[in-house]
């Protein structure tokens, strides 16, 4: 009870935490009443009251479950203190749904320690003390020796700390466990580690602030005319040249824009590019309200949202919205990432209000970029929540704006959810249009997030059409690339669970197991509750429990529909081969 309600942020009512707790009890409101004057006596100081209930801590009192789901809004925080899995231990058999609940916590703050060793083994690396970073990374590493990003940041401090040797070694012995365990290839950023290197700038060329800010604008304007790589060059140059002067601030803004640059025209998402933000907030001071700053947290919490952490995520754009005080541009960005974060997670009506207010701020600025953005992210929530008339409204106008800003970079993503809108109002042939069209563009392109959304939707249109083998020749198609976002993992996932149930397919478990491991870890919660729709569908009466209870906190009337009519259609009525 206690690990359950200090993990309900915003409180939980006392027949819903009854009827999870104590659902076989002749008098659950009873069993909960005297379960909670227990815990009272037990723990002197510690409030739990109200109805929603809600536990609050007083000194000397403190949650080690609390300090890991609020960390990021406690900077500081040691994660080499969290050790352990919640509640370790001990299973509830008998208590089907609440196990259910405790599964999706265990991944939950698995995964948000992870991603504490992570970055902080980062911020030990950008404020100059490898040894720290290796051992964290080397910690983070105990949990998954798989993460790609770890494995980098530790290459990185052995390189740091002189110790080129032992960096190799584990280089090799990084490639001959990705190929054994695996059958895959080192990772690029893992080899990339080994031989990073920043530019030479012509010795000739004086360092000053003029410089840099000349690098600073030809980059801007070469990644604008579709110059990549060229533009990424001249980004770093601005860096190493803002290095040699010793200007604090003006480093942290070549190393934000280079990140953002990463991030947004080049893919970048791993190591690297966290290591520049980290060390972009350590020259310009970890307090500083700047535009600089609040840049380097929104990276940050755009990254986190992208990764699947949305508590680091909530935590890093919190203390973006700090530091952008009086920057309505920042403000605007800063929300449209807590717009995706919320719908991620499956708080539309937050998502809703954050990207409405995120448009506004864009129009008043003009930025009509972030104005498609918004829009474009609102679009989606529409679709989710089966509003097809706004979604429609709303991805138009993204559209019209990204054709006037030239912007075919992010014309996959719209073009996908715009044919799916068609493809839920019954417009088949207006939907396959733009499907097909968000496949191209995203495979010219080689963006594996756009790839996966495309694929996804290909599925679901020959769904439609009775297909069931094309559709999963789809699926195998979205699931070649790895998406970076790992929400568009998630909703390919949930297809390929959807296709290969139709079909009687043997992956159909698989598919099912992979998508509750990833949402839950991720606190995807509309995923969880469909990935507990298709365990049930395949028999699993635990799952078919937890589906109403875990259902009933979402606000999707297009999600009551679906269970409804899986309620209605019932789990198989014959096994699936093996």
């Amino acid at each position: 009870m206690l690990a359950y309600l200090a993990l309900q942020a915003e409180g939980t009512g006392r027949s819903r935490t009854a009827s999870l707790l104590f659902p076989d009890a002749a008098d659950p409101l009873g069993a909960l009443r005297w379960n909670l004057s227990e815990l009272r006596r037990t723990l002197d100081g510690v409030t739990v009251a109200g109805d929603p209930l809600r536990l609050v801590l007083r000194p000397p009192w403190r949650c080690d479950a609390l300090e890991v789901v609020g960390s990021a809004a406690r900077p500081g925080l040691d994660p080499r203190g969290f050790t352990g899995q919640l509640l370790e231990g001990l299973s509830f058999a008998d208590c089907p749904v609440f196990d259910s609940w405790l599964a999706d916590q265990r991944f939950r703050l698995d995964n948000v320690v992870q991603s504490l060793l992570y970055e902080a083994a980062l911020a030990a690396l950008g404020s100059g003390a490898p040894g720290e970073a290796a051992e964290l990374a080397t910690l983070a590493l105990h949990r998954d020796p798989f993460h790609a990003d770890c494995n980098a940041v530790l290459v990185k401090a052995l390189v740091a700390l002189g110790e080129h040797r032992r960096a190799r070694r584990h280089v090799t012995a990084c490639g001959a466990l990705y190929r054994q365990e695996l059958g895959l290839p080192l990772p690029a950023e893992i080899r990339r580690a080994l031989s990073d290197a920043a530019p030479e700038a012509d010795p000739g060329m004086p360092a000053t602030a003029a410089t840099v800010r000349s690098y600073l604008d030809a980059g801007g304007a070469s990644l604008w005319a579709g110059a990549v790589d060229r533009g990424l060059d001249q980004l770093r140059l601005a860096v190493v040249l803002a290095q040699r002067i010793d200007d604090s601030h003006l480093i942290a803004e070549s190393l934000v824009t280079l990140s953002g640059a990463l991030i947004h025209q080049a893919g970048g998402r791993g190591a690297e590019v966290a290591d520049f933000l980290h060390r972009a907030l350590q020259a310009e001071g970890p307090d500083g309200a700047s535009r600089t700053a609040a840049a380097a947290y929104r990276e940050l919490g755009y990254l986190s949202v992208q990764r699947g952490v949305p508590d680091r995520a909530a935590g890093w754009l919190d203390r973006a919205m700090l530091a952008a005080r009086g920057f309505p541009d920042e403000q605007a960005r800063i929300l449209a990432i807590q717009g995706m974060l919320a719908s991620d997670t499956a708080r539309y009506g937050d998502a809703v209000t954050a990207l409405t207010e995120s448009g506004k701020l864009a129009k008043a600025v003009r930025n009509r970029r972030q104005q498609a953005f918004s829009e474009a992210l609102l679009g989606r929530v529409r679709l989710l929540r089966g509003e097809l008339e706004q979604a429609a409204d709303s991805l138009d106008r993204a559209q019209a704006w990204i054709a006037e800003e030239h912007w075919t970079a992010f014309e996959p993503f719209v073009a996908g959810v715009r044919g799916e809108t068609y493809l839920a109002a019954g417009q088949v042939e207006k939907a396959a249009a733009l499907i097909d069209r968000s496949w191209v563009m995203a495979e010219l392109a080689g963006d594996h997030c756009y790839m996966a959304l495309a694929a996804g939707a290909e599925a679901r249109l020959l769904m439609v059409h009775g297909d069931l083998a094309a559709a999963e020749h789809w699926i195998d198609r979205g699931l070649e690339p790895t998406p970076w976002y790992l929400w568009y993992s998630a909703r390919l996932l949930d297809t390929a669970a959807e296709v290969s149930i139709a079909s009687m397919s043997p992956r159909a478990a698989a598919f099912v197991e992979q998508l509750v491991e990833l949402a839950s870890r991720s606190g995807m919660r509309e995923f969880v509750v469909r990935g507990q729709s298709h365990r049930a569908v395949l028999g699993d009466e635990a799952a078919a429990q937890a589906v109403p209870w875990l259902a009933k906190e979402i606000d999707n009337p297009a999600l009551v529909a679906f269970l409804a009519e899986r309620n209605r259609v019932g789990p198989l009525r014959q096994a699936l081969p093996h």
